[in-house]
C-alpha cells in the first residue's frame, strides 16, 4: 500500500509530497491522539489509533527505502537489537532463545538498563550526562527527564522539604518579579515550573502525567459549569465574579 501511495505515476499527490521533515507533526499528533484514547479509557478507538502510530512508522521506513538509507525489516532488527541488549536479565548471552536463571528486582532492573543505555551513548561519542535527551519532549517531560538523569551522578537534593523550601523560594521570586519586565517574569515562572517538577519526581510522580489530569479535571469542571448556567437561562460572561464564583463551586461539588 505504501509503495502505491508513493507510486510517481499513480499515487497520491499530498504522500509524494512528504518528506520526513514534513510529517512530523502528523507523527506527534498520532501519538496523543493513541495516549488521549488510553487515558480516556476508549479501548474501542486504541486499535485504531496504534494503526495510525504505525502508519507513521510506514511511511518514515519507504522514505528511508526510497533514499537507501534504511527499510522496515532494519527498523525491527535494530529494535530487537536493542531489546536484546537492555535486557540482559532475561535473555541470556543476548540471545532470545536465553533463560537467565534467578529473580531481578524493578530497581535492579531500572539501574542496568541506564548502565547499558550510557553505555550506549559513549558508543555514539555523547559523553555528557544529560545527551540524548530529546529537545521535542513535551516540556514537564523533559524537565523532569533531565532532573532524573542528573540525579543519577548525585545531582539532587536529600531530602524532599528542601525540595518543598525551593518551590516556595521560586514562588516568592516570582511575586517579587511582578514590576520586573516580561523576560524576568518568565524566567521566574520557568524556574517555578522546573521545581514543581522537581517535588513530583520526589514524590515518585509524573509531572506530565499530572497536570493532564488537572487540566482534564478542569475541562469537566468548566463544561458542567456551561451546562448548568445554561439550565438557568444564564450566560458565562454576564455574571459577577461572587455570583460565578458560587456557580463555580456548584460545578466542583460534582466531582
Amino acid at each position: 500500500m505504501m509503495d502505491r501511495l508513493r507510486d510517481r505515476e499513480d499515487g497520491c499527490p499530498w504522500d509524494l509530497a512528504q518528506d520526513f521533515d514534513s510529517i512530523v507533526a502528523s507523527t506527534l499528533e498520532e501519538c496523543y491522539e493513541l495516549v488521549a484514547a488510553i487515558e480516556q479509557g476508549d479501548f474501542s478507538h486504541v486499535a485504531e489509533e496504534l494503526g495510525d502510530v504505525l502508519f507513521q512508522v510506514v511511511f518514515y521506513s519507504q522514505l528511508g527505502r526510497e533514499r537507501g538509507l534504511f527499510d522496515f525489516s532494519q527498523i525491527v532488527s535494530t529494535l530487537v537489537g536493542k531489546l536484546l541488549r537492555r535486557h540482559p536479565h532475561v535473555f541470556a548471552a543476548g540471545e532470545i532463545e536465553g533463560v537467565v536463571e534467578g529473580d531481578t528486582s524493578v530497581q535492579q532492573v531500572k539501574l542496568s538498563w541506564e548502565s547499558i543505555k550510557k553505555q550506549e551513548r559513549h558508543a555514539r561519542s555523547q559523553l555528557g550526562i544529560l545527551a540524548d535527551i530529546p529537545v521535542a519532549l513535551p516540556a514537564l517531560s523533559r524537565a523532569q527527564k533531565v532532573q532524573k538523569r542528573a540525579a543519577q551522578v548525585g545531582f539532587d537534593w536529600d531530602h524532599i522539604a528542601e525540595v518543598v523550601r525551593k518551590v516556595e523560594e521560586e514562588l516568592q521570586e516570582f511575586v517579587d518579579a511582578e514590576d520586573a519586565t516580561s523576560a524576568r517574569q518568565e524566567e521566574e515562572i520557568g524556574d517555578l515550573l522546573f521545581s514543581c517538577v522537581n517535588l513530583a519526581r520526589h514524590k515518585g510522580l509524573d509531572a506530565e502525567t499530572a497536570l493532564r489530569r488537572a487540566t482534564r479535571k478542569f475541562e469537566g469542571r468548566f463544561q458542567r459549569l456551561e451546562t448548568q448556567l445554561k439550565a438557568r437561562g444564564l450566560a458565562l460572561e454576564e455574571l459577577t465574579a461572587p455570583v460565578l464564583e458560587e456557580h463555580w463551586r456548584r460545578a466542583k461539588s460534582g466531582d
